[in-house]
């Protein structure tokens, strides 16, 4: 009898420890983290690395399945209705507003912080050259062709597309397709159930990611770029807490509710730095926490991951232009501030959400505006620590905007948004067939 009890107890002891909040678990992972990265130091790469490398790709693997089968079916939802187009209008509005806002915020904070002044002979970093596509080869790269290579490769850009013509197929086909239609739902719901399992592992990998980075980054690396590191960090707190506040009460939602929701998303993007590694959860707390119907979620999410970056594609190359600025003793005219605010709106359509993709959209930046290219040879040693915050400002705007969407169209789950109500999605008590149509699946 002593035998058995073991596992009941162990068992019993996990089901515990899971009904405490995701994001509580998060913290407690990031801050021993923390701790063990200062303690084990250099060797914390050797020992950390690997759980959150393991992590990473259990995430990465759910990624192209969530994406394929949850916007067929979201499109083949929407399109049962008439605000589908309306819907993905005013997705794409806000995504240049809030694009806009914050390159108007980088180039505050830039301005107030003065991070290139008073710097000289700063050590380069190593530069990979990276290629750069035109807004028409951009273009031309969302059409696929091959999707099943586009699968294969994690091209999230084609998938969508791919995934997108599946629902408006299934829509035009109505019932002569309702078998093909319950197996795309079908293939959500199983995705979703994956994707929440392999969420359940975040705190531990959050643990792996942040130790990692501390036990491997020493001051010396830091100290000649903390003013830069503090006017990034600066910004993205600033947009975060209040421009996004700002917007949520514009529009009468408490900003409290939404930042409690989305904190397990931002814990995540901030250990990783991938908007598509943390894609899955943002998808989760869009809908289960934020009252988001799943139904558009799951097409404003992944789009959201590819081309909504307020962190890396707005504020990141403001204040990075300014710090190059700054440092090559160059007066930005008027005509390189706007130059550089268009690239920084539209030019996030040609950036990917991974880490490291951030350079290439500086690099654009600078390009266009006439700078010193080789200013970024200056920030690139620092990148992984600025890109942590990046990726959690990006990961903030992307669950932001839905819900500013969803609540001017009336489909806001106001219940679920102020944490009234708990409505997870593969529960077997929700499991019913009432319960789901009344969710948005």
């Amino acid at each position: 009898m002593d035998r058995l009890a073991h596992p009941v107890e162990s068992a019993l002891m996990f089901a515990r420890l899971l009904k405490i909040p995701l994001w509580q678990r998060t913290a407690a992972g990031f801050a021993l983290g923390i701790l063990a990265g200062l303690i084990l130091r250099e060797r914390a790469e050797t020992w950390l690395q690997p759980i959150g490398d393991v992590y990473l790709n259990l995430i990465r693997m759910v990624v192209a399945p969530l994406v394929l089968f949850t916007i067929a079916s979201s499109i083949a939802k929407l399109g049962e209705g008439a605000g589908a187009v309306r819907l993905g209008v005013r997705t794409i509005v806000w995504f240049a507003i809030t694009s806009l806002l914050a390159v108007l915020v980088g180039f505050a904070f830039g301005h107030i912080i003065n991070p290139g002044v008073g710097l000289a002979n700063l050590p380069l970093g190593e530069v990979k050259e990276r290629v750069i596509p035109t807004p028409l080869e951009v273009l031309i790269g969302v059409v696929p062709t091959n999707p099943f290579a586009a699968l294969a490769e994690g091209k999230v850009l084609q998938i969508i597309f791919f995934s997108a013509l599946v629902g408006m197929a299934l829509v035009a086909l109505g019932d002569r397709a309702q078998g093909v239609r319950r197996l795309v739902d079908e293939g959500a719901a199983v995705v979703f159930r994956i994707t929440r399992w392999v969420i359940q592992l975040t705190p531990i990998g959050v643990f792996g990611l942040i130790g990692s980075v501390v036990g491997g980054y020493g001051w010396e690396a830091l100290l000649p770029l903390l003013k830069f590191i503090a006017a990034i960090y600066a910004a993205c707190l600033f947009h975060i807490l209040v421009v996004y506040s700002g917007l949520l009460k514009l529009h009468g939602l408490k900003a409290s509710s939404f930042f409690r929701g989305a904190f397990a998303a931002q814990q995540t993007a901030f250990a990783t730095s991938s908007s598509l590694g943390t894609l899955p959860i943002t998808l989760r707390q869009t809908v289960e926490r934020l009252g988001v119907p799943q139904a558009y979620a799951a097409f404003a999410v992944p789009l959201g991951a590819n081309v909504k970056m307020d962190g890396c594609g707005a504020i990141y190359p403001a204040i990075a232009s300014i710090f190059i600025a700054q440092y090559f003793k160059i007066d930005l005219t008027l005509t390189q501030y706007v130059l550089i605010g268009l690239t920084a709106v539209l030019g996030s359509l040609g950036t990917a959400g991974v880490p490291g993709t951030s350079i290439v959209m500086l690099t654009l930046t600078l390009s266009t505006a006439g700078l010193p290219l080789e200013g970024i040879g200056y920030i690139v040693a620092i990148d992984r620590v600025i890109d942590m915050m990046r990726t959690a400002t990006n990961v903030t705007g992307q669950m932001l905007v839905p819900v500013l969407v969803a609540r001017e169209e009336g489909i806001l789950n106001q219940d679920i948004y102020d944490g009234h109500v708990a409505w997870l999605p593969g529960d077997p008590e929700a499991e019913t067939p009432e319960a789901v149509r009344a969710a948005g699946i």
